[in-house]
């Protein structure tokens, strides 16, 4: 089965700096303040309200705040999500399609904007601390705009650095996404930021 990417949950995963028993919010709060740059590897498993097998998948990301991020699958089936801070592009290889959006409809309260948005965290997000479970100390952020695609996202840490999050969707879906590898404030090429539609796709939107 193939699996749909996650447009933005993208995506969301960077290295939290540890404050002396500061509580899961203030070291989110610290990262978002401390963070330009952010990379690391995926690996996401998706569950359905079924409680079916998960689609599983895995790829690379890449951040660079504020509004320019990289979300790519590359296993099982290669994917691409690509925003520039004005537009974001969403590539099917396999269908030989490409979507395009406006970064700020896109982003707005979505669990990408916790990690590539602005600083205006609580202007899209009510916090609050979800306490410690599998070792992490974790944050929930629900977003304050109805039609974000999302009943919750869930933030798990350990120590300086962000570990997993959980996306529960309004269709009773959840993503499980754990972070790898993951490097902070590191110098990221321009040309990951940048999409240009390959010769013969079918472009959808702006």
């Amino acid at each position: 089965m193939k699996i749909a990417p996650k447009i933005l949950s993208t995506v969301m995963f960077a290295a939290l700096p540890l404050f002396a028993h500061a509580g899961a919010i203030d070291q989110l709060r610290g990262f978002l303040n401390d963070t330009r740059s952010y990379k690391a590897d995926f690996e996401q498993a998706v569950i359905g309200r079924n409680g079916r097998k998960p689609q599983e998948s895995s790829g690379t990301l890449a951040i660079q705040r504020p509004g320019k991020l990289r979300w790519e699958v590359v296993k099982p089936y290669p994917q691409l999500v690509v925003g520039d801070g004005e537009k974001i592009w969403i590539h099917d290889p396999e269908l030989q399609q490409v979507t395009v959006r406006k970064a700020g409809q896109a982003l707005g309260g979505s669990p990408a904007a916790l990690l590539a948005g602005s600083n205006e965290l609580e202007r899209n997000f009510t916090l609050r601390e979800a306490g410690e479970a599998d070792g992490l100390a974790w944050v929930e952020a629900v977003p304050k705009v109805a039609d974000s695609g999302f009943e919750k996202v869930r933030i798990g840490m350990a120590g300086r650095e962000m570990k997993a999050m959980e996306l529960h969707d309004n269709f009773g879906q959840t993503t499980h996404i754990r972070l790898l590898r993951g490097e902070r404030n590191p110098a990221l090429a321009a040309g990951l930021f940048r999409f240009k539609p390959p010769a013969g796709s079918d472009v959808i939107g702006e």
